[in-house]
């Protein structure tokens, strides 16, 4: 193999690599206040349509017991979007469970603790 080739194969991976990693989603910041949840979601800056799923859990010294299962679809459209879902939590901890999907496919899942 002669060195341009090389360089050659180096090069497309290098941009493969760059263009699979714009095309992901991650879960940020998980946070509470006044009757919203705020999911913060890394993307790619191009505007796709993502379902947010979320499942939380109340926490308590024996355990944690499913609460509530809820979602939106919404419109990502930057690099750095933050969702609010609205839903009620009393004072308590909790452990949320973020689903990111994109056309029918699951692009991020997290689990965060929070504490209202």
């Amino acid at each position: 193999m002669t060195g341009r080739s090389c360089l050659l194969i180096i090069f497309l991976l290098v941009l493969l690599l760059a263009a699979a990693g714009c095309a992901t989603l991650s879960v940020g910041n998980v946070s509470y206040s006044t009757g919203n949840l705020s999911v913060t979601i890394a993307g790619s800056g191009t505007p796709v349509d993502t379902g947010v799923q979320v499942r939380v859990y109340e926490l308590d010294e024996f355990g944690q017991h499913e609460l509530l299962t809820t979602g939106i679809t919404t419109t990502l459209a930057g690099t750095e979007n933050t969702v609010e879902i609205p839903l009620h939590l009393d004072p308590g901890r909790y452990k949320i469970y973020v689903y990111l999907t994109t056309d029918g496919q699951r692009e991020a899942a997290v689990i965060r603790d929070i504490a209202v």
